[in-house]
C-alpha cells in the first residue's frame, strides 16, 4: 500500500467514488487521487465479496483510521508493500538502502545448510538457524498476501500426473500451459520440512529460556541479544488441537499404521506453540485407543477429551500424592491454573498447596520451585482439556 502527502481531516469518501465504482477493465490502483494504492488483485477480491455502499465506506474509513492510528495525520505517511515478484526474488529498501532477500534465496539457503534440522547440535549453528528460518517466516508472511503464492502452495499437492486434476487446476487458478511451467520450476519447502524446522525453531527457543540463565548463560560464548524469535507469525497460523485430532482420523483412514501415525502427529504437535506440551497425550491416546471403532472426526474428539479428562485427574491424583501436598488447596489450585490456562507462583495460593514446612528451612525454597514446575508442566499438559480435578 502506498500513502501519499495524506490530509486525512479533509478526506471523504463518497458513493461514486473508484472505491465503490472500480473500473475493472485497468490494472492500475484503483483511487486515482492521492489517498491509497493498493495491490489490484486484492482490491478486485475484496470489493467483489462487498455489496454494500455502506459496507465499502466502512472498510474505507475503517483503513484510514487504522494507518492514522500508527502514524501522524499531519505530516507525509508512507506505507510501503512490494511487489509479488520482489518479495520472491528480493529487492533494495528505497527508505533505508538495504538489500533485502527474497523468498527463493533464503528457502535455497535454508536447504543447503540445514537439510536436517534436528542434527543442528553446536550453539552457534542453533544461532544461525534461528535467524534463517525467522527470515523465512517473515517473508512466508508476507507472501501470504498474494494469490500467486496461494496458487504456488496449491501446486504442492497437485498430481502432475493425473491430466484431469492437472487441467482443473490450471482452470481454478487462471493458468496457461507456461503459467503452470513457471510455477513448477520455483522452489518451495515442502511441508513436511516446515513442520521440521518449526519444530527444531521452537525446541531452540525452548532450550535458550531453559538452559541460558545462571552457569549456563556465563559458560556460552554466543551472543543472543540480537535475536527475535518470531512468536507472533508462529501463532498466525497455530493449529488447533481440533484439527490434529481431525489429522488422526483422516491419516488412520488412509493408513492403518499407528507407527505411522503416531509420526506424523508428533511432526504436526511439534510445530505447535501452543499443543506442543500434549505431544504425549495424544501419542498415549492413540495407542491405548482402537481407533477402527471411531467412525468419524466427532467421534475421536469425543473419545479423546473423555481420554484426556480421565488421564488428568489419575496424574492430579498421583502428584498430589508424589509431592505429599495438601490435597484440597492443591486440587483448587489446579483448577484455578487450568481456568487461566497458566500456574503462577505469586501471592499465597502456591505456599498453601505444598507440604508442611517452615519457610526458614533450607529446603523451602527449592521445594516450592520444584513443586511449581512440575504444575506448570501438569496445567501446559492439560489446559483445554475441561473436566474436574
Amino acid at each position: 500500500m502506498f500513502l501519499h502527502n495524506v490530509n486525512y481531516d479533509k478526506f471523504n469518501i463518497q458513493p461514486g467514488d473508484a472505491l465503490i465504482a472500480p473500473h475493472f477493465g485497468s490494472d492500475k490502483p484503483f483511487v486515482p487521487q492521492p489517498v491509497g494504492q493498493m495491490p489490484w488483485g486484492h482490491v478486485r477480491t475484496l470489493l467483489a465479496k462487498v455489496k454494500s455502499v455502506e459496507r465499502v465506506l466502512l472498510y474505507a474509513q475503517a483503513t484510514i483510521d487504522a494507518i492514522t492510528l500508527f502514524g501522524d495525520k499531519n505530516t507525509k505517511n508512507v506505507v510501503l508493500e512490494k511487489s509479488y515478484k520482489e518479495y520472491m526474488e528480493g529487492f533494495t529498501d528505497v527508505l533505508t538502502g538495504e538489500a533485502r532477500r527474497g523468498y527463493v534465496e533464503v528457502v535455497q539457503e535454508l536447504e543447503a545448510r540445514f537439510p536436517d534440522p534436528a542434527s543442528i547440535e553446536k550453539e552457534a549453528d542453533k544461532k544461525a538457524f534461528v535467524k534463517l528460518f525467522g527470515e523465512y517466516l517473515r517473508i512466508e508472511n508476507l507472501l501470504q498476501n498474494y494469490d500467486e503464492f496461494a496458487n504456488l502452495k496449491a501446486l504442492q499437492s497437485l498430481d502432475m500426473n493425473d491430466p484431469a486434476a492437472v487441467e482443473a487446476f490450471k482452470a481454478k487458478h487462471y493458468l496457461d500451459d507456461a503459467a503452470l511451467t513457471a510455477l513448477q520450476e520455483i522452489q518451495v519447502l515442502k511441508e513436511r520440512k516446515v513442520q521440521d524446522y518449526r519444530s527444531t525453531y521452537n525446541d531452540i527457543r525452548d532450550w535458550l529460556r531453559r538452559e541460558k540463565s545462571g552457569a549456563e548463560k556465563e559458560k556460552s560464548t554466543i551472543d543472543w541479544d540480537d535475536v527475535v524469535f518470531e512468536v507472533d507469525l508462529l501463532k498466525s497460523q497455530e493449529i488447533n488441537l481440533d484439527y490434529i485430532l481431525e489429522l488422526i482420523f483422516d491419516n488412520h483412514r488412509k493408513v492403518k499404521n499407528k507407527a505411522a501415525l503416531i509420526d506424523d502427529v508428533r511432526r504436526v504437535i511439534r510445530a505447535s506453540l501452543g499443543n506442543r506440551a500434549k505431544e504425549g497425550l495424544l501419542v498415549d491416546f492413540i495407542n491405548q485407543t482402537d481407533l477402527d471403532k471411531l467412525g468419524d472426526k466427532a467421534s475421536v474428539i469425543d473419545a479423546f477429551f473423555a481420554f484426556a479428562q480421565a488421564e488428568q485427574q489419575r496424574e492430579a491424583q498421583e502428584l498430589i500424592s508424589a509431592e505429599n501436598l495438601n490435597e484440597d488447596a492443591a486440587r483448587r489450585y489446579i483448577a484455578a491454573s487450568l481456568r487461566r490456562e497458566f500456574a503462577s507462583d505469586s501471592g499465597t495460593e502456591l505456599n498453601d498447596v505444598l507440604p508442611k514446612m517452615s519457610p526458614l528451612n533450607p529446603q523451602y525454597l527449592t521445594k516450592k520451585q520444584s513443586v511449581f514446575r512440575k504444575l506448570a508442566a501438569f496445567v501446559e499438559k492439560f489446559k483445554g482439556v475441561g473436566g474436574r480435578v
